[in-house]
């Protein structure tokens, strides 16, 4: 136990954050470009979640065509896209250099393919709900959260796709969250929730102290 308390620092030291770091995530003259990157992402999480439950694409250049697959729910044979899904990834799973790992693959064998049209539920909707709170600027932060958290499970399954470039900008926008949303819902919403640390911060009346200084009046 001596040891321990000889590594830890007598005083606590906060190390400030860099001005760069501060100007690209916490400063609202940058809240256009997170715009744009917040639109990018959502519109291809909410084109991705909404083929999953229409069966037929929004997105641009491909506008009505009926999916491959047909909906992942609502369907009547929910869940089925799911299997196919994770009977494509176990596939991988296999070789000397696989591209989904084991114990992934064991995730998906014994937890995802057994609840296969709730996992088809859980997908459809969660990419719906993080693309339409990135494109309204909504809770931005939590959205983009979640969005790099389906991203790094499709690739553990093996689907690279465009994962990585949207799954790095989610990522930058989660630690730009206080400005991600500046121009949407977050310029009013954030202010009025506040933080775990500081509560709400609306409607704050802080009395400041009044001075009692002596009066100068003869």
């Amino acid at each position: 136990m001596r040891q321990f308390q000889a590594i830890q620092p007598r005083t606590a030291t906060q190390i400030s954050e860099p001005p760069i770091a501060r100007f690209l995530f916490a400063d609202t003259r940058m809240a256009w470009l997170w715009l744009i990157v917040r639109l990018y992402v959502g519109y291809e999480w909410i084109t991705a979640g909404f083929e999953k439950l229409t069966g037929h694409s929004i997105a641009i250049g491909s506008f009505g065509e009926v999916a491959k697959g047909g909906p992942w729910v609502f369907s009547g044979h929910d869940g089925a896209a799911m299997k196919g899904f994770v009977a494509g990834a176990l596939a991988q799973a296999t070789g000397a250099h696989p591209a989904v790992q084991g114990w992934y693959a064991a995730f998906l064998q014994n937890v995802a393919l057994p609840n296969a049209a709730v996992f088809a539920y859980a997908v459809t909707f969660g990419e719906i709900l993080v693309g339409l709170g990135l494109i309204f600027g909504a809770l931005t932060g939590i959205a983009a959260f979640f969005g790099v958290f389906m991203n790094l499970n499709f690739m553990l399954a093996g689907a690279v796709s465009i994962n990585p470039v949207i799954g790095t900008l989610a990522l930058f926008l989660v630690l730009a969250w206080r400005i991600g949303g500046y121009y949407g819902i977050d310029r009013y919403l954030l202010p009025l929730l506040g933080t775990p640390w500081t509560g709400t911060l609306v409607h704050k009346n802080e009395t400041k102290p009044t001075s009692n200084k002596p009066s100068l009046a003869s």
